[in-house]
């Protein structure tokens, strides 16, 4: 649904990863993706993109960090850092979460040979996380 709107092109996805919740663990396993995109929006614009995407998809938020249908967060915009109310740019916790980490790595180094460059980052912060042996690819994709 990204790609369908005039302003965002998708340039690159990442594997379908199976995940353990986590922070509310009384609940079934997740399925992760990242998806790297080119826009010509803002980073509010992109953002409320994808609330509207949510919405369509019937997305409730009863418990934070609940079981929920669809979940897309904002994790990157380019060089861009920001911390205001409604957005921040990274997204806050993505460096504490390998359920985040691995699928980001995953879709950057598709983007042959700058997204290399930049995983190598995360690559490293991914070494210090704990969590990685809940984060197992459950299918590949683009």
């Amino acid at each position: 649904m990204l790609g369908e709107h005039p302003g965002i092109e998708t340039v690159s996805c990442s594997g379908i990863y199976e995940t353990e919740p986590v922070g509310y663990v009384d609940q079934d396993s997740f399925l992760n993706m990242v998806v790297a995109v080119n826009t010509s929006l803002s980073p509010y614009r992109l953002l409320e993109s994808m609330q509207q995407i949510e919405q369509r998809l019937g997305r409730k938020r009863e418990i934070r960090w609940g079981p929920r249908t669809i979940d897309l967060d904002l994790l990157l915009f380019g060089d861009i850092r920001q911390d205001e109310p409604e957005l921040i740019i990274p997204h806050p916790r993505m460096m504490e979460r390998a359920f985040v980490l691995v699928p980001l790595i995953d879709a950057m180094e598709k983007l042959k040979p700058s997204g290399i460059e930049h995983a190598q980052v995360y690559r490293e912060q991914l070494g210090r996380v704990e969590g990685k042996g809940g984060v197992m690819l459950w299918r590949k994709t683009c």
